[in-house]
């Protein structure tokens, strides 16, 4: 039996038949048919049946993680009035397979979820989605994603609690829709002005390519939260990716100041001076720390940065440049 023929709604009992009476056997056929079509209601349909047939189904389900359990669970937390974890486990399906419209199901644009999921399990949802770090921002995407960005729009209105909208302005962020995320800093901003909206609306600017809006943004960030580290080094980023690494150096030298350990201040510090005087000792304190760096494309980028420091030594920057790529 195929996806398509579950999809066009043969019934459970078919199904059942199909799968030698295995409810669990049941899910997976079903969640395939779903896979193959999200928008069609048959396997929705037959799966609430299922459900309702035998309701200890869902703790029989693998423990596993694996896609169709996880997808069948959400369906079940939705069916059960817990639209929290429905959300949820739908985000985390999304993330590991964004190229199925996975929001196109029925029930995630019913009124019952949209009216009951709080602002804080969708903005966990749409973390999720991003956990993986697969491309997004592409017209079929944004397609496959529109269902999610009504869902924000919808309950960013009514629960307007500003971290989560701040939080859930990444997901329309990664997929090119600005304007989106721009709406969410304003609704939380309407509430409270907190960092974190200031730091979503400077990300928001940066992926536009403002970055005289996105520095500004990032130091209302700081002034909400003098002592957050992050945001002084997405600032000084910011200041080196406009040339003035002057005050890059500074940001970080500010930054190391609350957290004196972190490695990725120490690697942009390092390098902002390298770049700024062309001290020998400044790019070997690069060298030295960049290889622990867990982000290889900042690595390469604060490499490239020191390299273009005046009067380095020749056999100095070969060393850093062969670093990159590692």
């Amino acid at each position: 039996m195929s996806n398509e023929q579950v999809a066009a709604g043969v019934g459970l009992a078919a199904v059942l038949a199909h799968c030698g009476g295995d409810p669990v056997a049941a899910v997976k056929a079903l969640v395939g048919a779903v896979a193959s079509e999200p928008a069609a209601p048959e396997p929705y349909v037959a799966l609430a049946e299922l459900r309702k047939d035998r309701p200890e189904l869902r703790e029989s389900l693998p423990a596993d993680g694996s896609l169709s359990a996880v997808l069948a669970q959400a369906y079940f937390f939705f069916l059960d009035g817990d639209m929290d974890n429905a959300a949820m486990a739908l985000g985390s399906v999304a993330g590991v397979r964004p190229g199925v419209a996975w929001g196109a199901a029925p029930w995630f644009g019913d009124g019952r979820f949209l009216d009951g999921v709080s602002a804080a399990a969708l903005a966990e949802a749409c973390l999720r989605v991003l956990d993986h770090g697969r491309r997004l921002d592409t017209d079929d995407m944004r397609a496959r994603f529109d269902p999610w960005f009504h869902a924000i729009d919808r309950v960013s209105q009514r629960d307007p609690a500003p971290e989560s909208l701040a939080a859930m302005a990444r997901l329309p962020r990664a997929c090119g829709r600005h304007d989106l995320a721009f709406v969410l800093c304003d609704r939380a901003d309407a509430v409270e002005e907190v960092m974190w909206t200031a730091v979503a609306r400077a990300a928001t600017w940066r992926e536009t390519g403002d970055l005289d809006q996105a520095a500004a943004a990032y130091g209302r960030a700081l002034a909400l939260d003098p002592g957050n580290w992050s945001v002084h080094l997405d600032l000084a980023d910011v200041r080196a990716e406009q040339g003035d690494f002057a005050a890059a150096v500074s940001l970080a030298e500010r930054g190391l100041e609350h957290e004196p350990a972190e490695l990725s201040l120490r690697a942009a510090g390092a390098a902002y001076r390298t770049r700024l005087s062309g001290s020998p000792d400044d790019l070997v304190a690069l060298i030295a720390v960049a290889p622990e760096l867990t982000n290889p494309a900042y690595r390469d980028l604060l490499i490239g940065y020191a390299c273009a420091g005046p009067g380095l030594p020749e056999g100095l920057v070969t060393r850093a440049r062969g670093l990159r790529g590692k």
